[in-house]
């Protein structure tokens, strides 16, 4: 873990834009050996005596539990910083508060809605700060996702992932986690739902750099056909409620049920980064069926995290 360490230590994790094929393999690996390690009892506790700051102005449950148990299973501290609880509610900078917070701890996760508050935290902050997600991107997430395809497929390179709904956080990190280590992606949104250009534009690139190929498309059908991997998200993001009724109804073709997914490979897996509402995106018989690997999805964010937190802290 040391050379790993000496590449990535003292970095942020703001979006897997930033980090290169090689670097993201290291992260997955790395979140393997300690899973393994876990599951074996053997210590792992790289960070002892560390302490990380996690700062939460959105609401969570696997981000949180996550990462409290993460830096908890490597020996270090995990502090919970609610937004209201910080200055940052009585009016003082950003910038102030990541110079302050960088003198007290070892590294910081934030859960918020602005990529540019992260951004510009970072740029003041002197330790590592870990996007935990915002409105534009959810890198820690699709690391997890990463790990569950690798572990169920037995490799990465070459593969087809479909994502099918709506083109936000989610869909904009796999378009630049698949894109990084080799696998094609085709993303099914209505109009008007698509993903960010920018964004698509980057991913593009990156695949072009790892041979693989990049599809945005408005049939689900299409999408799906020959995937590997089917992919969903919720039609209404958390601060989106007051859309959910319209969503439904522009929505509604893109359900992931077995209609769907009878397109895609026979041995497809099916991924959702939770909460799931059944019989709205996806359909029970298909997160509940024999293809969901969502549970393993989910415990894999604390792997995936633990690797993040020991090679950057």
């Amino acid at each position: 873990m040391e050379t790993q360490k000496s590449n990535l230590r003292g970095r942020d994790l703001l979006s897997l834009h930033d980090l290169n094929p090689a670097e993201i393999m290291a992260i997955i690996e790395l979140a393997g050996e300690l899973k393994e390690k876990q599951k074996l009892r053997i210590p792992h506790s790289y960070l002892q005596g560390k302490t990380l700051g996690m700062i939460f102005q959105k609401s969570s449950t696997r981000t949180r539990v996550s990462f409290e148990v993460a830096m908890y299973q490597l020996g270090g501290y995990p502090m919970f910083l609610n937004a209201n609880d910080l200055q940052l509610g009585r009016g003082e900078s950003l910038a102030d508060t990541a110079r302050v917070l960088s003198r007290y701890l070892d590294g910081v996760m934030i859960r918020t809605y602005a990529q540019d508050d992260v951004e510009e935290f970072a740029r003041h902050a002197t330790i590592p700060v870990i996007n935990g997600l915002t409105n534009l991107l959810h890198p820690c997430q699709i690391l997890a996702d990463l790990l569950t395809i690798k572990e169920r497929k037995g490799t990465l390179t070459g593969l087809k992932l479909a994502y099918i709904g709506d083109g936000n956080n989610i869909c904009h990190s796999l378009l630049f986690g698949c894109a990084k280590v080799g696998m094609d992606i085709s993303v099914a949104s209505p109009e008007g739902y698509k993903p960010d250009e920018d964004i698509v534009r980057l991913a593009k690139q990156d695949a072009s750099s790892a041979g693989s190929k990049v599809e945005i498309l408005t049939n689900p059908v299409e999408a799906v056909s020959g995937a590997d991997i089917v992919v969903t998200d919720v039609w209404a993001s958390m601060g989106q409620e007051a859309e959910q009724a319209a969503r439904a109804k522009v929505f509604a073709p893109y359900q992931v049920n077995e209609k769907l997914v009878a397109h895609a490979r026979p041995d497809f897996i099916f991924l959702h980064c939770l909460p799931a509402h059944r019989g709205e995106e996806v359909a029970a018989e298909i997160i509940d069926g024999p293809h969901s690997a969502v549970w393993d999805e989910a415990e894999n964010r604390l792997h995936t995290q633990k690797a993040v937190l020991a090679l950057l802290l």
